[in-house]
């Protein structure tokens, strides 16, 4: 059973920056690509950013590209997600997971994905 545990998540003001992480179990996390999703109330889970195994290809919604920065950590079973010009429409719950094995490219599509944490808030104040 793969455990995935975010953490970072908070209160910033419009222009800020937080740094959110997920610890993930396992042995096997550096044959899996990890993605970032959030989620607003009566909203569909929203794709965020994704990452390759390796960390060398990545890949972003319009919305946080050139904002947001989505790396790894193979040796600390860690992935991050680092967000700067944070805006209001940035707030929600923020969400790590593992993408399904034998993708061969990274997805958007929450369905392809197995394994999700329980979430972090972030809020953005104006």
């Amino acid at each position: 059973q793969v455990q995935l545990v975010e953490s970072g998540g908070g209160l910033v003001q419009a222009g800020g920056s937080l740094r959110l992480s997920c610890a993930a179990s396992g042995r096997t996390f550096s044959t899996y690509a990890m993605g970032w999703f959030r989620q607003t109330p009566g909203k569909e889970r929203e794709f965020v950013a994704a990452i390759s195994r390796s960390g060398g290809t990545t890949y972003y919604a319009d919305s946080v590209k050139g904002r947001f920065t989505i790396s790894r950590d193979n040796a600390k079973n860690t992935v991050s997600l680092q967000m700067n010009s944070l805006k209001p429409e940035d707030t929600a719950v923020y969400y790590c997971a593992r993408q399904e094995h034998g993708r061969v490219r990274l997805t958007t599509t929450p369905l392809t994905y197995d394994y999700w944490g329980q979430g972090t808030q972030v809020t953005v104040s104006s």
